[in-house]
């Protein structure tokens, strides 16, 4: 048996209290807290829990994720597997789930709701009602993961309900995801049981959806950044709130997590009781996760901090072992095997152009609009959604080419999965002045996504990740920046650290291309995520988010 004594002021959230006490621990667990006339310097408290996150995203296995959130405070996660699933299929979750147990770091994986997101689009796989029902009842399966098939939860498609029947029957709850949506749909789908939401932009929607009894996941992660509008809300409903990254890219998770929404919060004004029960607290009760808080009894899952100004982590303690001390990460690196799926072949420039036809005056009229626009995609910083804009093109033999004075830029998405004619549009505020960015991090189907300035760089930034089987990749200037991402094409099974430096090193070198934008391979990873609107790019044409469907270009 192992036993620790530790002298620190607790923060006894559950109870609002703060003082001096002598914390005993016997193995992995907490037997007994009392206070103490000990000298005592610094501040213990319950570990802090990302409410929804896709591990994927970070471009980490789950191990070497873990070794990086543990600097920061980070002791577990609710975790949606669904993007590697929708390249592998309940492989891909097998995978994640059987890497996650080798390190000492509290995963709870849902089981994937929506894969393929939606039918407009081609994945790597299929994960059914059946499938569902068998994730679900095992005891490493937490939870039924995002429902973002909102247009099938109100109108009861039969696949969509079976899904969260299956939920219902074994009493896990459901992860909600409709953006946007209010009044009487909103009703409806939170009505069918689906208890959460972190896509919420605004304050009003995120308000109106705690009044029917949703809680609210406050997002702010690498490119969709919600904190500010949401985090008035904390203080009349600090029992419904929780904190969420939902994306973070290596360079990030490098510097911070949900310690940074913690100290956001408090510097906002709101009390430390209640911003730590949405970071520590809540998640435990809403997903009844196995994370210690903090009493007589749970799990030793903790963290020592220098002061409760700057949340400075010393010390980060799971089951009663030191994973964080000394500014190091105590988890070790595990080696890991590649599982994939990719079968393309590389392209010619010729089938990144867009030639016009007739339809390109014939349909500009039929739709009511001023002959001679096209609809063009607008990124919008901070944020997963888009608008739809009209737009004057620029052509050049008899071609709709990249507008670089314009930002009107050329975006493509090209089927990983199998041979298939090239998706081609036109977007805006990606900003490159020259060159190329793709990857095949692009949600959820996760084919390739490309933005470039001309036909010859989109072909050759498509062609480099299609060499490699998946990564990201910058062009231009008679260079080309490539990061593997041999795992699925989304995550690589390297050490974080490395990862971290060469994403940030890629990162640069699109910003030096001309981007203006914060996170650019977030942010285009998110322009064929076709149920977050308005206008997206999937890999079988052009796609209206308002009206879940397709769209012509012109």
């Amino acid at each position: 048996m192992i036993t620790q004594t530790l002298y620190h002021y607790i923060i006894d959230i559950l109870n609002e209290k703060t003082y001096p006490a002598c914390i005993v621990i016997e193995n992995d667990r907490i037997i007994s807290i009392s206070e103490t006339n000990e000298p005592c310097t610094h501040f213990i408290l319950p570990g802090f829990i990302d409410a929804h996150v896709h591990i994927e995203s970070s471009m980490l296995i789950p191990s070497e994720f873990a070794r990086m959130a543990v600097k920061h405070g980070t002791v577990a996660t609710v975790s949606d597997p669904h993007e590697i699933a929708n390249v592998m299929g309940v492989e891909g979750v097998e995978y994640m789930l059987n890497n996650a147990k080798k390190v000492p770091f509290k995963f709870h994986f849902g089981a994937p709701s929506c894969v393929p997101a939606t039918t407009f689009e081609t994945a790597g796989d299929t994960i059914d009602a059946i499938a569902i029902e068998k994730l679900l009842v095992r005891d490493d399966i937490y939870y039924l993961s995002e429902m973002m098939n909102y247009p099938g939860v109100l109108y009861e498609d039969e696949e969509v309900m079976k899904k969260i029947n299956a939920a219902h029957k074994v009493g896990k709850p459901i992860d909600g995801h409709a953006p946007g949506l209010r009044g009487s749909d909103a009703a409806k789908y939170i009505h069918a049981g689906i208890s959460t939401d972190h896509e919420c932009t605004t304050y009003e929607e995120a308000k109106e959806k705690l009044s029917l009894g949703m809680k609210i996941l406050i997002r702010e992660g690498s490119a969709a950044k919600n904190f500010d509008a949401l985090i008035p809300l904390l203080e009349a409903h600090e029992n419904d709130i929780m904190f969420c990254c939902d994306d973070k890219h290596p360079d990030e998770l490098e510097l911070y997590h949900i310690n940074q929404h913690v100290k956001r919060s408090i510097a906002f004004g709101n009390s430390l009781y209640k911003t730590l029960k949405a970071a520590c607290i809540n998640p435990i009760l809403h997903y009844k996760l196995d994370v210690g808080s903090l009493q007589v009894g749970d799990k030793a899952d903790f963290i020592v901090v220098e002061s409760l100004e700057n949340f400075e982590i010393l010390q980060t303690v799971i089951d009663g072992v030191v994973v964080y001390e000394n500014g190091k990460s105590l988890i070790q690196s595990v080696e890991e095997q590649v599982i994939n799926q990719f079968n393309c072949h590389p392209k010619k420039v010729s089938d990144f152009e867009i030639n016009i036809d007739d339809r390109f005056f014939e349909d500009s009229i039929n739709d009511g609009l001023q002959a001679g626009n096209i609809k063009v995609i607008e990124a919008l910083e901070g944020q997963l959604i888009t608008n739809t804009l009209l737009m004057k093109p620029k052509i050049e033999n008899n071609q709709f080419v990249s507008d670089i004075e314009n930002d009107i830029l050329k975006i493509v998405v090209v089927n990983r999965y199998s041979e298939q004619a090239v998706a081609k549009a036109f977007i805006k505020n990606i900003g490159l002045k020259k060159g190329a960015i793709a990857s095949t991090v692009a949600h959820d189907s996760h084919n390739i996504i490309c933005v470039g300035t001309h036909d010859v760089d989109i072909c050759q930034a498509v062609n480099a990740l299609i060499e490699c089987k998946g990564g990201i990749v910058a062009v231009g200037d008679g260079e080309k920046h490539i990061l593997p991402l041999p795992v699925a094409g989304l995550m690589s099974n390297d050490k974080a650290e490395k990862v971290a430096t060469a994403y940030a090193h890629i990162d640069q070198k699109a910003k030096m291309l001309g981007t203006p934008l914060h996170a650019p391979f977030m942010t285009l990873s998110f322009m064929a995520l076709l149920v977050i609107p308005d206008l997206k790019l999937s890999d079988k044409g052009l796609f209206d988010g308002q009206k879940f469907t397709f769209t012509s270009l012109y």
